[in-house]
């Protein structure tokens, strides 16, 4: 298998049914775009040094995103236990062998293309690729229903965890999802909202091509300052959002907040035909309510706007139920070459799915919806 440049791709996909919003067509989930791995490719965010080696193979007619990796940064399924517990028996679990979107946690499906077979598919880089690669196993992050269902007869370990979503429930505008609510939370959402516009902030929202250039030229500092705060190195270049918006602009929204005619903070979305994905946040300055209006409250009204199905805010924020975000189970497929630790990691991943079931009870009792909506 070697690293293969990715040429670009429409957008839309002709072969399904379309709505009117679209014009006929369907917005393709964007995070398999050629144009989004290209990006991350040849603006260094993988390859090289990151530890992150693509091996996508021939970009034939069927493609699955396959890395293999020297550490566990940047996927957003926690393994570094089962890395410790090989280290103490005296194996190496890194490499390993990874098909995901590189620092995107978003569920959506894994292969790209018309796959006649893909059970077999695995099952060859079960048998072969792994150890032809000298990885410990392979792993399937954040697939989707139908990715699941297809490899449903092969040996992988599924491991349960919990992310928050919003739904839409055909709400004609934001307030009549606030309708939704129960009186004092609706209460607790307007009075977040009024307090950005109290203190002299302006929210603007554009969709494509009429992001204006001077939003990207200050949403990249404000992105990595959000990273240096907490000591970290921010994952992604600038260039890698100026390929973006030069190549798959239709699927991008920024909403920025300005003050006095200075951008001081900026987030950006990604969409498809069916949901929202909020990506990318950051802030110059930490004003009260700031990140809700912008990270939130402008999603669920864009969502509601472009009738689309729901939104995916990114991950973790137990803050999120509050605001109407329900728990929503995720799920990633494991296969480990040594039978101890497949057997190990699947009683593991057993035991963790009764807590990951018993935590999502008890959000759901902390949603703010109104008793039968």
């Amino acid at each position: 298998m070697a690293q293969n440049r990715i040429d670009p791709e429409p957008a839309v996909d002709d072969e399904r049914p379309g709505s009117a919003r679209t014009g006929g067509n369907r917005l393709r989930y964007p995070f398999l775009r050629r144009e989004f791995l290209a990006a991350l490719e040849e603006t260094g965010a993988v390859g090289g040094v990151t530890g992150w080696e693509p091996l996508h193979g021939p970009d034939d007619s069927c493609v699955w995103p396959l890395y293999r990796k020297w550490h566990s940064m940047g996927e957003y399924v926690f393994d570094q236990g089962w890395a410790a517990g090989y280290e103490r028996v005296g194996l190496r679990y890194y490499p390993k062998l990874v098909t995901a979107v590189p620092f995107t946690p978003v569920p959506g499906p894994r292969w790209r293309g018309e796959c006649a077979d893909p059970a077999a598919r695995v099952d060859r880089l079960l048998r072969e690729e792994v150890a032809e690669s000298g990885a410990s196993g392979w792993h399937l992050l954040f697939p989707d229903s139908a990715t699941r269902e297809a490899l449903r007869e092969l040996p992988l370990v599924e491991r349960l965890g919990c992310h928050f979503h919003w739904v839409n429930r055909g709400y004609d505008d934001f307030d009549g999802f606030l309708a939704a609510l129960m009186s004092r939370k609706r209460k607790n959402l307007r009075r977040e909202r009024r307090k950005v516009a109290e203190q002299g902030v302006a929210v603007e929202r554009a969709v494509g091509a009429d992001i204006p250039e001077s939003w990207w030229r200050h949403f990249h500092q404000c992105y990595a300052l959000t990273y240096l705060r907490r000591g970290q190195r921010p994952y992604l270049h600038p260039d890698f959002f100026k390929r973006l918006f030069a190549t798959m602009a239709e699927q991008l929204m920024m909403v920025t907040a300005s003050r006095h005619g200075e951008l001081l903070a900026a987030a950006l979305y990604l969409f498809d035909s069916e949901r929202l994905y909020g990506r990318y946040w950051g802030t110059l300055e930490d004003l009260d309510g700031l990140h809700f209006e912008l990270c939130y409250y402008q999603g669920i009204e864009f969502c509601i706007e472009r009738d689309l199905e729901g939104f995916d805010p990114g991950v973790q924020g137990e803050h999120k139920l509050l605001r109407g975000f329900e728990p929503r189970l995720t799920r990633s497929l494991h296969w480990l070459s040594d039978p101890r630790f497949h057997a190990a990691v699947r009683d593991f991943c057993n035991e963790e799915a009764r807590a990951v079931s018993d935590y999502m009870e008890q959000a759901r009792a902390h949603l703010p919806y109104r008793r039968g909506v």
